[in-house]
């Protein structure tokens, strides 16, 4: 990683540094730990594949006025937009990307879900020191894998306004077959309508607390009562105002202009902080294809669910006139939508699209892995358990019964060594549901399920994972409901000697 200094960044010192000071001075003199400014972070690097081309992509953090469904809001966001820029590049390339930092507090970038160097990963005192206000930073680092993945801010509560943007990796030997490729982003909306994502953190931080028997109490943002069958009961946290798809309401939907028979290549990606979406085409199958980047066993469905993080892949073949793809907040109200249009017809009323999307559904943890990405069957090196630990009288989320702390980030850790296969047994010991995300690996199912690095844990359910310890450094691993993860559902896959 390259850190730019000038002018504004030059009292800040290096970065690096500074993240390694932090984190040694947390490190336990008897475990020697690989951080991230460790020398094996470059040579690690330097293995992976390289065709020699660079793609660079100016982020500006800041805030901006927009407005959204009639309602004119200041918010943040990456160059001025709701949704950042959508980056393309091809596995092999390098991947440079100055940022710089025009809001008045601290900000980073995590790239969900890629594989890359641990000192890019973006997680403020874990990874690197948190870019200051007014000061610049670069990220680079290699591809080294294709799919459907993005980009956000990992301070706090940064995401849940718009600094987030898609990630496009393109196979250059690429399989699959398709005419148009659409990116989608879904997004649950408060900022600057009901209040702002602070707010909504911390009123749910005062928990439940007794007596409250199930009802609202007053309580402006926490949501009660909202159940999905499909993710085991309660639904989410939060009383949502809106549902966006790339950055609009279904008042003013996208329209994507197609022809009839063409194949839509259909890149899902849920950006939301509280919300799963149950994603289909009323009255039309969609064909699955990816899971969080990787190839699964394609698969016909009516809808897929997807979680916090997760994005999928699909393939919708255009009919005549309008057709919508719709996104219903699962066990909450609302939509949202983009529509396909071949020029003919007339847009269908947004009021009248169905309230539901049934048949056929599943989602990502429940699809089965395309054989060109099993892993090679090996005994694990080591098996660790984590125990999804809290509930929502104290809003207490945890791992293994410990809130995490970023000033003593190895406490709990999950210890790793280079070349460990890894198996992880997670166990929802909470009655609500938790899409749980691994940074800087992909990791694959049991029973040849789907290569991916979010997966959806039910209430009660316990969820068979393994991965491969190939990516040496320092890597966080949480609930993606950014509430849960505010208050303490996080926790440290560290790789030691």
């Amino acid at each position: 990683m390259n850190h730019i200094l000038t002018r504004r960044t030059f009292l800040g010192a290096s970065v690096a540094a500074v993240a390694a000071a932090t984190l040694a001075g947390c490190t336990n003199p008897s475990v020697a730990r690989i951080l991230p400014t460790d020398p094996m972070i470059a040579k690690f690097e330097a293995r992976r594949a390289a065709t020699g081309t660079t793609v660079t992509q100016q982020l500006t953090a800041g805030s901006f006025d927009t407005n959204m469904a009639g309602t004119t809001l200041k918010t943040w966001g990456y160059n001025s937009s709701l949704n950042g820029p959508l980056i393309r590049a091809k596995t092999g390339d390098l991947l440079d990307i100055p940022l710089t930092n025009s809001l008045e507090e601290a900000t980073t970038i995590h790239w969900h879900g890629l594989a890359l160097r641990n000192n890019a990963d973006g997680v403020p005192d874990i990874t690197q020191k948190a870019v200051a206000a007014g000061a610049d930073y670069s990220y680079r680092f290699r591809l080294n894998a294709p799919g459907t993945y993005w980009y956000h801010s990992h301070v706090e509560m940064q995401r849940e306004r718009a600094l987030y943007g898609a990630l496009v990796v393109e196979d250059p030997n690429e399989p699959l077959a398709y005419d148009q490729d659409w990116v989608i982003i879904l997004d649950d909306w408060i900022d600057g309508v009901t209040g702002t994502p602070d707010d909504v953190l911390a009123e749910l931080s005062t928990g439940m607390g007794a007596g409250m028997s199930g009802m609202d109490m007053g309580m402006k943002y926490m949501l009660t009562g909202s159940n999905s069958d499909y993710l085991g009961g309660d639904a989410g946290d939060v009383k949502i105002p809106l549902h966006l798809f790339n950055g609009k309401s279904i008042q003013d939907a996208e329209v994507l202009k197609s022809r009839p028979g063409n194949r839509i290549r259909l890149r899902i990606i849920n950006a939301s902080g509280d919300t799963a979406y149950r994603v289909g085409v009323p009255g039309q199958k969609i064909t699955l294809t990816h899971a969080d980047g990787f190839p699964v066993e394609h698969r016909e469905v009516d809808a897929v669910v997807l979680g916090m993080g997760e994005r999928i892949d699909a393939i919708l073949t255009v009919q005549d006139g309008y057709t919508p793809v719709l996104a219903l907040p699962e066990g909450k109200k609302g939509s949202a939508c983009g529509l396909v249009s071949t020029g003919t017809g007339t847009p269908p009323d947004a009021a009248a699209l169905p309230p539901v999307l049934d048949g056929v559904v599943t989602d990502g943890g429940r699809l089965k892995a395309d054989e060109s990405v099993l892993f090679t069957r090996k005994s694990p090196d080591r098996i660790h358990e984590m125990r999804l630990t809290g509930g929502m009288e104290k809003y207490d989320w945890g791992i293994n019964g410990r809130r995490f702390d970023m000033k003593d980030p190895f406490a709990g850790s999950f210890d790793i060594a280079v070349n460990d296969r890894v198996q992880v047994k997670v166990i929802n010991d909470t009655k609500m549901w938790h899409p749980m995300h691994l940074h800087g690996h992909t990791f694959q199912l049991a029973g040849n399920g789907a290569r991916k690095d979010t997966v959806i844990v039910r209430p009660k359910e316990t969820v068979t994972l393994e991965f491969q310890a190939d990516n040496p450094g320092q890597w966080l691993t949480h609930c993606h409901n950014a509430y849960h993860a505010g208050r303490g559902m996080m926790g440290l896959f560290s790789y030691v000697r």
